[in-house]
């Protein structure tokens, strides 16, 4: 049975077992899509990268969860180039240095800069919402005045950067950490507003030099709680830019995530320039915990059930 290279790797995290692991297939040309999808499955990540041959950028990027196709995910990205810099892969191996990344939302721009990988997301969309903190309280599991407080300043809105989630501020890291989410509500949330999922935040952080705390929620994807999540990172700075959260935007922030998960990790976000020119970057480390291969299954029409 034919194999292929496949790893495991913890993006936005210095060392393996923290942050959040992707799956990295680097040499994924010829696999079909039932395929790609069985690969992901199978290493169970929350989402897997597999990297193809591109005619429009250095290479392709196609992004699978245990159950569905993303058409964008920052941590895996980053895990990818992380593994091209460092692990020399055959006929891939890159330096430091600019690259271009073929994506499902489009053509992306990554650099890689020392043990920082750097991933362009696309200009900010971020729109209001007209949505009682009621529905979202009782989807986290949370008292309704731990929404409310910011939302004077900081409403509930729809941020995308390539993938959109519905941005939540959170008054106390007690409230965030003591949430009790009901996935099928926060799914049902999402998709009402047409979101990937749900972002809660508060400026309460574990540590002095964080920016912010972050729980990210995406039932919809087959993830009820992901660790640590770069796309919705990159949709939070351009929210915080836009709403005026800081005077100025920093020019880069920290934002600490996964330590409720005990997957802890931190996202470089740089979005001081996301409301004036429409850019937002995500930038993060990983570490390899998993390096092997995997079998590559063979998919027949008479092989497919339906139901």
């Amino acid at each position: 049975m034919e194999t292929r290279r496949a790893l495991l790797v913890d993006a936005f995290a210095d060392e393996p077992l923290h942050g959040n692991a992707a799956g990295v297939v680097p040499n994924a040309d010829g696999l079909s899509d039932e395929q790609m999808a069985a690969i992901a499955r199978e290493l169970g990540a929350s989402e897997t990268a597999f990297l193809l041959s591109s005619d429009e950028a250095d290479r392709r990027l196609r992004y699978f969860s245990p159950t569905t196709e993303v058409d964008l995910c920052g941590h895996a990205t980053v895990a990818s180039h992380v593994v091209l810099a460092e692990m020399g892969i055959e006929a891939a191996e890159i330096a430091a240095g600019d690259y271009t990344v073929e994506t499902n939302v489009g053509v992306l721009d990554v650099e890689v800069d020392g043990e920082t990988v750097w991933m362009t997301q696309n200009a900010p969309e971020i729109r209001e919402l007209d949505l009682d903190y009621e529905p979202v309280a009782a989807a986290l599991g949370v008292r309704e005045t731990a929404l409310s407080g910011l939302g004077a300043d900081l409403p509930l809105a729809r941020a995308s950067t390539g993938l959109p989630f519905l941005m939540v501020p959170v008054e106390y890291l007690s409230d965030l950490s003591g949430m009790a989410p009901d996935t099928d509500a926060i799914a049902a949330l999402a998709d009402e507003h047409d979101c990937a999922g749900l972002y809660a935040f508060t400026f309460d952080t574990l540590e002095s030099e964080s920016t912010l705390h972050g729980r990210c929620f995406v039932p919809g994807l087959g993830i009820d709680e992901d660790p640590v999540t770069g796309t919705a990172s990159g949709a939070c700075g351009a929210y915080l830019d836009r709403f005026g959260a800081f005077d100025p935007t920093p020019e880069v922030m920290t934002f600490e995530q996964g330590h409720f998960l005990d997957r802890d990790g931190l996202v470089r976000v740089a979005a001081s320039r996301a409301t004036t020119e429409g850019v937002v970057r995500v930038g993060g480390t990983a570490s390899v915990a998993l390096d092997g291969e995997v079998a590559i299954p063979d998919f027949e029409s008479d092989d497919i059930v339906e139901a």
